[in-house]
């Protein structure tokens, strides 16, 4: 079946938040007296949600959790997009896919609040944005991407997901919806995950997509 649609996955696929999400959690772990941990420490915790972040952030003590996570959200929206960027060809590749037609959904686990202000920021616009707080439960279940196919007026069979970590893979497996990865991003400090197909950015995935 044809593919009328995209699902783009947005930390660590589209942009490159990881800066704005450390920024936001050492200024928490300062708050509660805890050391700064290393950017790079803190992407690994990326692709669960903001809840699961924190819970992370904090590692084995977790008494304070309510207040850590009061505070990375407020510290979150103060700084989030001032360091975040989109990834090489990204910008690109959505502005291809559109232009062949394809309807184009942003899933992602971030909270509403955040993920619409971000995308603003950096003037990416979607037909839909499916968060983290419009279902149940979110990726690696498969809420999310139903939710943006039924928005988008798809099937999961018309549907591709491209996404960076093993969440985006088990959600679109578990929704019916074919998947391929790009090689960056976090996937919580493992390797790249195997979809489908291995695409190096969102416009090679786009050029793709033209030529099927």
């Amino acid at each position: 079946m044809a593919i009328r649609a995209v699902l783009v996955d947005l930390d660590g696929t589209l942009l490159d938040t990881a800066p704005d999400l450390a920024a936001a959690a050492n200024r928490m772990l300062a708050q509660l007296g805890r050391p700064p941990q290393a950017t790079q420490a803190i992407a690994r915790y990326i692709g669960k949600g903001v809840p699961m972040l924190v819970r992370r952030a904090l590692g084995d003590d977790q008494g304070p959790y309510e207040q850590g996570l009061a505070l990375f959200e407020r510290y979150y929206a103060e700084v989030s997009g001032r360091e975040s960027v989109a990834y090489p060809g990204a910008r690109e590749g959505i502005e291809r896919m559109r232009s062949i037609g394809l309807r184009l959904a942003c899933v992602t686990n971030k909270p509403e609040r955040f993920a619409r202000h971000l995308l603003a920021r950096t003037g990416f616009a979607f037909d839909a944005l499916v968060c983290g707080d419009h279902v149940a439960r979110k990726k690696p279940a498969p809420d999310a991407v139903l939710l943006a196919c039924d928005r988008l007026g798809v099937t999961p069979r018309e549907a591709l997901f491209i996404g960076d970590s093993q969440n985006d893979v088990d959600a679109a497996r578990a929704a019916g919806c074919k998947i391929w990865c790009v090689p960056y991003g976090y996937n919580e400090g493992g390797p790249a995950p195997a979809g489908e197909r291995s695409v190096a950015s969102l416009q090679e995935a786009a050029e793709a997509l033209a030529l099927a």
